[in-house]
């Protein structure tokens, strides 16, 4: 692109937006790719000047977030989720019909400039796919019909605020409510009774719940603020002063592949969540909060921030809320940019400070090293709702419901093969039989519960429970009938996982390709029985030497389905010991046409063992 002075100075606009801080680097980024269509090489020299760091470190972030670009773009550009649910529903021939009526390849950008295409992963809309994104925002329900309106209305260059509203209608579509969604508090109730009674009887209320971390690991909340708020400990074994800064960060990175709860509670209980982030910084002393946001949720964040000045407006938020003096807690929304590793809490605090999303060796933990080195709170979207019901209604109302080791609520999401997919909320202790009779599935093959990183749950199973002791998760439930075809399930698992990949630690940067290509070659029909010895070895060790949760679980989806399903997989055997991964006389063929040679010894023979 041609550089002008102009585009100079929208740069420094940009950065100066953000007061110059190394801590926004992502949030510049964003915008100057939602500016110029793409992140300009003149841009990241101007950017890291401004910054005052070096041009690496700014190429470094443009290029481990999958929603920036060093390429220019399109005008519109239109991605079209890759997620498992999306291909069941038609999304790859969808694509394949949106590509040739515009007339350009997913991954490309036509040469006039005016669109481009590509795959993403999971836009948290498993509910209402096949489902997409154009420049950002949510694409529902699509179908041949509405793929056609949409080239009619790119080809005419009609903006997006002039497309019909019904493509980007969502829906939060609730088909059960439980503790938590059939109570929603008033706004301000919680803090309320905090300021009355004083943020130590908070914790003992949070603490009496029993209420442990939803996100899945299911760590107790009560201790983790309790830990946070004593600090790291000296040399001598003492807490720190309680004056050491503390953040309270709210993790809506909800990327894993099956989940969508986050987004309506943050899209119909904003309020209730924010407040349970206030609570939080009241009991551990924090003056600062952020909300770490899906870049695929962009179209939420308007009116997040109309909550957010909402609640500052009623002194729920800002300088002493609520008259109490001393009690100040201010929060801040941050984009993600496209990091399913982002999940991971460690990984979101290096995003939120600006770096790539890689996660940090732990020991120390957030807790005592989180957030620029201080200790840090990180809950996710449901911990914190949860937190401003018990703050409001006591911890004994909480801890009624559920079973002995996982009190309250579980908020689950449902796709896949079923008649009423959606979000549905059962107390702790209910069995999977009970899940799937409600959402009307059939003929099940099996569940994967907790997204590609949780388990699959084949139909000899339904009677186990969702409680920590015995089936965790974040919140995924895929649901899969007999019809298909368990092997493809697994390669679009492993094929995510390759993808999400952050880079850090060979046992996974290296072993989830390696993994992936070998997943490939035996749904292809290519493998005999010692690949399928090689698949299994490597899938555990990637699962035993990785660094972070990522590789440790990117095995997951090829040994769960290997464990319930083991004749699909000699079914698809090869009757031979072994066959080449690729065809290295064929891989020569450049060569050969650059040399201008196709004698018998330009070719090589290769053979089986």
């Amino acid at each position: 692109m041609t550089w002008s002075e102009t585009d100079q100075e929208k740069i420094l606009s940009l950065v100066r937006k953000h007061e110059a801080k190394p801590t926004q680097l992502l949030q510049i980024l964003r915008d100057v790719q939602e500016e110029f269509h793409c992140v300009p090489k003149d841009a990241m020299e101007i950017i890291a000047t401004e910054l005052k760091v070096s041009r690496t470190t700014v190429l470094a972030v443009v290029e481990f977030y999958s929603l920036l670009s060093l390429e220019q773009q399109g005008r519109f550009h239109i991605l079209l989720s890759d997620s498992i649910t999306d291909q069941m529903l038609g999304s790859r021939k969808l694509m394949d019909h949106l590509s040739a009526k515009l007339g350009v390849e997913p991954g490309q950008t036509r040469a006039d400039g005016l669109v481009s295409l590509g795959f993403t992963s999971c836009t948290g809309l498993c509910d209402q796919g096949p489902a997409g994104l154009v420049n950002g925002h949510w694409l529902s329900r699509l179908d041949g019909e509405r793929i056609d309106s949409i080239v009619d209305y790119v080809e005419r260059e009609i903006p997006l605020d002039n497309w019909p509203a019904e493509f980007f209608k969502v829906e939060d579509n609730i088909q059960s409510t439980g503790l938590l969604l059939e109570s929603p508090i008033e706004n301000g109730a919680a803090l309320k009774q905090a300021v009355r009674n004083g943020f130590d009887d908070i914790f003992v209320e949070i603490n009496r719940s029993g209420l442990r971390g939803r996100g899945g690991a299911g760590f107790k909340a009560a201790w983790k603020w309790r830990f946070c708020f004593e600090g790291p400990e000296n040399s001598a074994g003492l807490p720190l002063a309680v004056q050491t800064d503390r953040y309270v960060i709210c993790n809506a990175d909800e990327g894993e592949p099956g989940t969508f709860k986050d987004r309506i509670l943050l899209n119909s209980h904003a309020h209730q969540v924010f407040e349970g982030m206030t609570v939080c910084a009241g009991v551990v002393g924090a003056k600062r909060g952020f909300l770490y946001l899906r870049g695929e949720y962009l179209r939420l964040r308007p009116q997040l921030e109309a909550v957010l000045a909402s609640r500052r407006a009623k002194n729920l938020l800002g300088t002493s809320i609520l008259g109490r003096q001393g009690f100040d807690f201010e929060i801040e929304i941050h984009m993600g940019a496209g990091a399913y590793i982002c999940g991971e809490e460690s990984a979101l605090i290096e995003s939120l400070e600006g770096k790539p999303g890689m996660p940090r060796v732990r020991p120390p933990y957030p807790i005592d090293n989180g957030y620029l080195g201080q200790p840090t709170v990180v809950n996710n979207v449901e911990t914190f709702a949860s937190v401003a019901a018990i703050a409001a209604y006591g911890g004994a109302w909480f801890a009624s419901r559920g079973t002995d080791k996982s009190k309250g609520s579980k908020i689950i999401s449902i796709s896949g093969d079923c008649e009423r997919p959606g979000i549905y909320e059962y107390d702790f202790g209910v069995s999977i039989a009970e899940i799937l009779l409600d959402c009307g599935a059939e003929h099940t093959l099996g569940v994967q519960v907790g997204g590609p990183s949780g388990g699959i749950i084949s139909n000899k199973e339904y009677h186990r429970k969702l409680a920590f002791e015995d089936l965790a998760t974040g919140g995924s439930f895929m649901i899969f009938d007999k019809t298909r075809d368990i092997l493809e399930i697994v390669r679009n698992f492993t094929h995510f996982f390759a993808h999400e990949s952050c880079g850090f630690c060979t046992p996974c940067r290296v072993g989830t390709t390696l993994l992936k290509n070998q997943v490939d070659k035996f749904c292809d029909g290519h493998s005999g029985a010692l690949d399928l010895v090689g698949m299994t070895s490597l899938a555990k060790f990637i699962k035993s030497a990785s660094h972070c949760g990522l590789g440790q679980s990117a095995g997951n989806p090829l040994l769960g389905a290997l464990a319930h399903y083991p004749d699909a997989f000699k079914a698809r055997l090869k009757d031979i010991d072994f066959e080449p991964g690729f065809d290295l006389d064929e891989s020569l063929e450049t060569a050969r046409r650059m040399s201008l040679r196709d004698d018998p010894m330009a070719h090589l023979e290769q053979e089986g063992i």
